[in-house]
């Protein structure tokens, strides 16, 4: 399968995504960009991966000094200009996380709403994640809580009734794992999967539950002693 978000999923389609008529759904979404503004700071530089139309970039522009978002999508990306153009500090690029190329270090850099999972980020994506933080800098990961399954799968739920993802193939979706009869499929990390990318960072981290609905992994750049 392609990338779906590229393909299917980018764009006017994945703005309906987060225009959801479910409370605990929004309520997640927020906590998520809560978490992580009330520890930026206005002299940062922050890079979201996966940024989709800049529904992340845009709350959180005014609380650095810079926000870029990438997004493999250019339907999303141009979609994300004119959602953006009242935040001067704020812009999209369109780039594929698998082959990132920055010229200059970022100060925080974000991979929010299981974008591991969406990206399919593996164990070399992330140590080129952490090659592009400056010295101090720190990455933000989020996965979803297993306490949270009964809403994302309504969430899911409400996609496909939408038309915005296949049919929910429900013999197949289970432990974490959504998969649609239309090739779609979304899994996690646990919290004993980002303890694992924390030791092999090298640097020191946590992972902290947010919400009851967010699990974050959070890794600082500072060698360990």
């Amino acid at each position: 399968m392609g990338n779906y978000y590229k393909e299917k999923l980018s764009a006017q389609k994945l703005y309906q995504v987060y225009d959801t008529q479910i409370q605990r759904i929004s309520q997640y979404l927020q906590a998520e960009i809560d978490f992580v503004k009330k520890n930026l700071s206005k002299t940062q530089n922050v890079l979201e991966l996966g940024a989709g139309y800049g529904r992340i970039v845009r709350e959180l522009a005014p609380y650095c000094n810079s926000i870029i978002g990438i997004d493999i999508s250019k339907e999303s990306v141009e979609l994300g200009r004119e959602y953006l153009k009242e935040y001067p500090n704020a812009d999209m690029v369109v780039m594929d996380v698998h082959n990132m190329q920055f010229s200059m270090p970022v100060d925080i850099v974000l991979c929010l709403q299981n974008g591991l999972s969406a990206m399919r980020v593996d164990s070399a994506v992330i140590h080129r994640i952490l090659e592009m933080l400056a010295p101090g800098g720190v990455a933000y990961f989020s996965s979803y809580s297993v306490k949270f399954w009964d809403f994302r799968l309504k969430w899911f739920e409400e996609q496909a009734t939408n038309g915005l993802l296949g049919e929910i193939d429900y013999a197949k979706t289970q432990n974490g794992m959504i998969i649609c009869k239309d090739g779609f499929k979304a899994f996690t990390h646990t919290l004993e999967d980002f303890k694992k990318i924390g030791e092999e960072s090298g640097y020191p981290y946590e992972v902290q539950e947010v919400d009851e609905s967010s699990i974050f992994l959070i890794i600082h750049k500072i060698k360990k002693l």
